[in-house]
């Protein structure tokens, strides 16, 4: 997707161009033609298409702006609409393919609970969270008589149902719990505080490793921070301790289960009776 440095035409009426900084890289080459996001801020094609590729890897499917407003350190953060994004960064078709693929993956992986039909690979979106047994409508169709998978080893669906555990194919098992359970530790420097080095999110599941100093931490799935060391909402956490201090509550053991996120309720709730928890013994 590398190419040729790009480069805005002077002479398109249909961008504003401005003689100011760039506010993605900081850079103040007089000599690079810029132009003015929605937000106010400056930015060249370069830049912009580096941040917003930026986000992407990170798992955000959403573009906002990185600079600070005038005065003070505080974040711009308006958001970008893509069809902006996609002319002022002079995406190219290949650079639009891979945008427009990783978004709409992203977006359905955080609005929906869907995996592909191992039998006939139509798009399945699971309903109840917490049952693995799932009815494949085309193939109950197609058969003739029902036709059920396990969400979780993929095959057809053995045993009793419903099963939020595991069917009973030998092989069933929760890879993810299975790192949950298996990983090692992690000291955050900051903190002084060794905890297991990746937690499942206290709010949707989705696992993530520490890689930074502090314990905080914002989910990148449902944009929920929590405290990395004892799985508290920061909210909570920091009523008693900050970034640096060790938690009132002990450290949280290795997790033994991952919530089921339901999207419907509040994405910013602090407490696991607001999520669906998938116990695997």
């Amino acid at each position: 997707m590398e190419g040729e440095e790009k480069r805005y035409d002077p002479k398109d009426t249909t961008l504003k161009f401005v003689k100011r900084k760039d506010e993605v890289t900081g850079d103040d080459d007089p000599d690079v033609l810029r132009v003015e996001m929605s937000c106010g801020h400056a930015v060249d094609p370069n830049s912009l298409t580096l941040w917003c590729r930026s986000l992407i890897d990170q798992s955000h499917f959403t573009f906002h702006c990185p600079a600070e407003k005038e005065g003070t350190k505080e974040k711009c953060n308006k958001q970008w609409s893509y069809v902006e994004v996609r002319r002022h960064a002079l995406l190219t078709d290949e650079e639009q393919m891979y945008f427009e693929e990783k978004v709409a993956t992203l977006a359905a992986a955080k609005y929906c609970e869907y995996k592909w039909c191992p039998e006939c690979k139509s798009c399945i979106e699971r309903k109840d969270l917490t049952n693995l047994s799932v009815r494949c409508t085309i193939c109950t169709t197609e058969k003739r008589k029902s036709y059920e998978f396990c969400w979780q080893c993929m095959k057809e669906w053995k045993g009793r149902a419903p099963r939020s555990d595991r069917c009973d194919n030998e092989d069933c098992t929760n890879i993810q719990l299975e790192t949950l359970i298996n990983c090692g530790t992690k000291i955050l420097e900051y903190s002084n505080i060794t905890c297991p080095k990746i937690r499942a999110c206290p709010t949707c599941g989705m696992l993530i490793e520490r890689k930074e100093m502090c314990k905080y931490i914002i989910c990148t799935r449902c944009k929920v921070e929590f405290c990395f060391v004892c799985l508290q909402s920061k909210l909570i956490c920091s009523k008693s301790s900050n970034y640096s201090n060790a938690c009132a509550k002990p450290v949280a053991p290795k997790q033994t289960s991952i919530p089921a996120w339901n999207r419907t309720s509040n994405s910013n709730a602090s407490s696991a009776a607001e999520s669906s928890w998938c116990t695997i013994s």
